[in-house]
């Protein structure tokens, strides 16, 4: 059967992005490694997405590529036996769009061990309204609890606040009692950061900068996916046995920081992957983003759009010009 996809090439021509049909023996050579075929209905744009469409980045390692690191859907056929045509799956990660032809397609042969069963509330589009931003938000706060970090302890900040992971995050965790500090670039996202739960906005311009190894004790935790000099300065902020969770980089991969606040102060950096997570914790993460994230708040984060639309939100989003998540129905 044909079936459209987002379809990358890249060769001595150079770059190319569009609109395909494939068909199924198309998809079985291309995603070769997969025993399970699922129909998608939903798929997502993260900034790793955008990274591999607009070719800004090394994300692509296999070519030709169908992008997109999320999806969800039905499964149509399995050979893998925790799978059964009809069930409700989620795919986040895994090298998908990378290695593995991706979720920006109406179909994707995908590995039966990388699925997590879609909670009985949570439909596909709800599930890539959160997707791996929401998951990555998830992990975070299940990092920050291993930690000890409660309500009680103070103040949460989170960076890149306008973000899908950061409006997953504020949503989160302002729903189980923490007061929430909103760092953002965009002061006209602050009405949007405040709605989501956020006690305070500030300007990433106080975090952004070079600064002192130690300052003022300020965080008890810190979901941060800036990187750089961001979070650098939340480390140096952190109150004593506090913790930072990092999970991305949209200011840089560099980390310009002195061990200061951790002999001194006994801060934990706590490093959150959401690509070669462990099943478990995934798991988890979806079951418990069933039962505490308020859906409600989902409208107010996300934007829906069609296939054809993508290549187009892709550059928007690389130009810090998309708030909260992107939703992309791959039948239109």
């Amino acid at each position: 059967m044909i079936f459209k996809a987002l379809y990358l090439e890249k060769d001595n021509s150079g770059f190319r992005a569009g609109i395909r049909d494939l068909s199924d023996e198309q998809l079985a050579s291309g995603a070769a490694a997969g025993d399970v075929v699922v129909r998608i209905s939903h798929s997502t744009l993260n900034y790793k997405d955008g990274l591999a469409l607009c070719n800004r980045s090394p994300v692509v390692r296999n070519w030709p590529m169908v992008p997109g690191i999320d999806g969800a859907g039905i499964v149509e056929s399995s050979s893998h036996p925790d799978w059964q045509p009809g069930d409700a799956v989620v795919l986040n990660g895994w090298g998908v769009g990378e290695t593995h032809w991706g979720c920006l397609a109406q179909k994707a042969r995908l590995k039966g061990d990388w699925l997590v069963r879609l909670p009985d509330s949570i439909d596909a589009r709800d599930a890539m309204a959160i997707g791996t931003a929401g998951y990555t938000a998830m992990l975070c706060t299940m990092a920050l609890d291993r930690h000890g970090v409660e309500p009680g302890d103070g103040e949460i900040l989170v960076t890149g606040a306008a973000g899908g992971v950061g409006s997953v995050a504020i949503a989160l965790l302002a729903g189980r009692g923490y007061r929430v500090v909103a760092s953002t670039g965009r002061a006209d996202e602050a009405d949007y950061l405040r709605a989501l739960g956020a006690a305070e906005v500030i300007d990433r311009a106080l975090l952004s900068a070079p600064g002192k190894p130690l300052q003022r004790e300020r965080w008890a935790g810190v979901v941060d996916a800036v990187g750089s000099h961001t979070l650098a300065n939340a480390c140096a902020q952190t109150r004593y046995r506090g913790t930072v969770t990092a999970c991305g980089l949209a200011q840089g991969m560099d980390f310009p920081a002195s061990v200061a606040p951790f002999i001194l102060r006994a801060v934990t950096l706590a490093g959150v992957d959401s690509v070669m997570c462990p099943m478990a914790d995934r798991r988890e993460a979806w079951s418990r983003l069933a039962k505490e994230l308020d859906r409600s708040l989902l409208a107010r984060i996300t934007s829906e759009i069609g296939l054809g639309e993508a290549l187009a939100k892709a550059e928007a989003l690389l130009a810090g010009k998309v708030r909260g998540r992107i939703v992309v129905d791959v039948s239109r």
